[in-house]
């Protein structure tokens, strides 16, 4: 996947330079703090787990060069995709923390015109959000295999001819489906990635039609590093972070 690789070959040079200091595979989230103070986290993605082995390969990544972690990025394993994913956000932590915050998604809103005339696909299901746009009646239609929501082939239709824009869970990532789901998606469609797991970094997603990233940026990092060791959810990393957004194009 070229956006496994362009993330991997974005942070190379940074991650020869700093070591992983403490990573945590929550069950829910996983978390990642490197040596330079950086903090990041991703979705857990669990696939069907038939033993008491989540991982083959007994690899201890803390006090090591951060760059065996980010090789995993490219692994067909979705758990180490996991970890490396929640390494690319502590890399990018310090850039990320300059960035503007969206708290209550006005700013998302405003921009992709979340309104009555507007159709939204949405991959993922963010249930704040749904709530607000079934509030607003804007037309709606989701695609969230974990959920039973939507039908693949019939959503991709959706994409290619009747969606104005698209809210994309990040978490796509993680199994790889961002590029299979974008490539669906007609030519005058915006889109945003969303989700704690969002790399906000624009170069990563150049070559892909996404317009706005809006991720989350842990700041107190004692209280995520609980939240995710105790196998709390978004609801919960949201008290501690900052909800920040980036406009891709």
């Amino acid at each position: 996947m070229l956006l496994n690789d362009t993330l991997f070959n974005h942070f190379i040079d940074k991650a020869r330079k700093t070591n992983v200091n403490f990573l945590c595979l929550g069950l829910g989230y996983t978390a990642v703090v490197t040596t330079d103070g950086g903090i990041g986290i991703a979705y857990t993605y669990f696939e069907n787990k038939k033993s008491c082995m989540a991982l083959n390969e007994a690899i201890d990544y803390e006090s090591r060069p951060a760059a065996a972690l980010l090789e995993k990025i490219k692994s067909e394993q979705p758990l180490e995709r996991s970890m490396a994913l929640a390494l690319v956000n502590a890399l990018n932590h310090e850039n990320a923390l300059k960035l503007p915050e969206d708290k209550d998604n006005a700013i998302l809103f405003k921009a992709f015109n979340l309104e009555s005339n507007t159709n939204v696909a949405m991959v993922g299901y963010f249930g704040p959000l749904v709530k607000r746009l079934e509030v607003k009646k804007v037309p709606l239609e989701i695609l969230d295999a974990s959920r039973g929501l939507g039908e693949r082939k019939d959503f991709y239709q959706k994409l290619a001819d009747w969606a104005d824009v698209l809210l994309l869970t990040s978490t796509s990532i993680l199994n790889n489906t961002t590029e299979e789901i974008l490539s669906h998606l007609h030519e005058k469609a915006k889109t945003a990635m969303l989700g704690p797991s969002t790399p906000m970094v624009a170069e990563a997603f150049a070559h892909l039609p996404v317009h706005m990233l809006a991720g989350t940026v842990p700041i107190e990092k004692d209280r995520i590093i609980k939240a995710v060791r105790h196998g709390m959810g978004t609801p919960v990393l949201h008290r501690f972070s900052r909800k920040s957004f980036l406009l891709v194009s």
